[in-house]
């Protein structure tokens, strides 16, 4: 898998961390691919054979874009052939106001807007191999609309404590960056992205364990908790566990058997 990523202009830093392009080539052959939760949501446009879920047996096709938020569990997909991504990473508290959509805590979502007009375009510009052309249109999008976007000071300053401490500080503190009271943050973040303070925080550390096991999963476990701020390594196994269906020893033991198999070639797709 081909993995590109592209920073946002100044303006749209409080609500997007990255604009980003993937390129795999699958079986030919309905082939199934996990993506497992983090901290980010992203709207996701695809082009190629198409992206599916499955439901009650049976493959759906997801239109392009469609969203993933806050995911509490791994999700899978299915595709074959070729299959290219343009994203946009955006923070939980700020995707819904950025689309002007309700909130919701559904993790993945479909839904109509006119961003979904950019796919023929966009689509031509994939076809060309003109990737930073595609995504400089998604950007050029956001900042007609920037005049409209009215980001909240108050969940920007959350977020960004939140993510320097690595989703390790309690709420009183998370507040206390913010310069706002507990409810009137909880209030908040619940309105702007469907979720609590603990919740996305919770996903932010679970994110930067499953990162670093995947770059060292040779790692020591009891440090990366101690280091990571969970109670001890039971703590962090079970929160691990909670997210992504397996043990982080056993995700670091799948990670390495990866790496060894698919060869120095092989591109992982690890957000920072």
């Amino acid at each position: 898998m081909q993995h590109q990523e592209f920073e946002p202009p100044p303006e749209l830093s409080e609500a997007i961390k990255c604009f980003w392009h993937n390129k795999g080539y699958f079986d030919q052959q309905p082939t199934n691919f996990e993506v497992i939760p983090d901290g980010y949501a992203e709207i996701i446009f695809h082009f190629g054979n198409g992206c599916s879920i499955l439901k009650n047996g049976t493959l759906h096709p997801l239109p392009s874009p469609f969203m993933m938020g806050l995911l509490n569990a791994p999700v899978v997909f299915y595709t074959q052939g070729l299959l290219q991504i343009i994203g946009i990473r955006c923070y939980p508290w700020a995707v819904f106001d950025l689309l002007g959509l309700k909130a919701s805590n559904h993790g993945l979502q479909t839904f109509e807007h006119s961003i979904a007009q950019l796919n023929p375009t966009l689509k031509a510009c994939i076809d060309a191999g003109e990737i930073h052309e595609a995504t400089e249109m998604v950007k050029k999008y956001f900042l007609d609309a920037q005049p409209e976007i009215q980001p909240n000071s108050m969940l920007a300053k959350a977020g960004l404590a939140m993510r320097q401490a690595n989703g390790s500080l309690p709420v009183s503190q998370v507040a206390e960056a913010a310069h706002a009271t507990v409810r009137t943050l909880e209030r908040g973040f619940k309105q702007s992205s469907g979720h609590t303070v603990k919740d996305v925080s919770a996903l932010i550390r679970f994110e930067q364990v499953r990162n670093h096991l995947w770059l060292y999963p040779k790692a020591n476990l009891a440090g990366l908790a101690h280091e990571l701020g969970y109670t001890d390594q039971s703590h962090l196994s079970r929160e691990f566990k909670r997210y992504s269906g397996t043990t982080p020893a056993a995700f670091a033991r799948n990670t390495q058997k990866s790496k060894q198999a698919l060869g120095s070639d092989f591109v992982a797709f690890v957000q920072a």
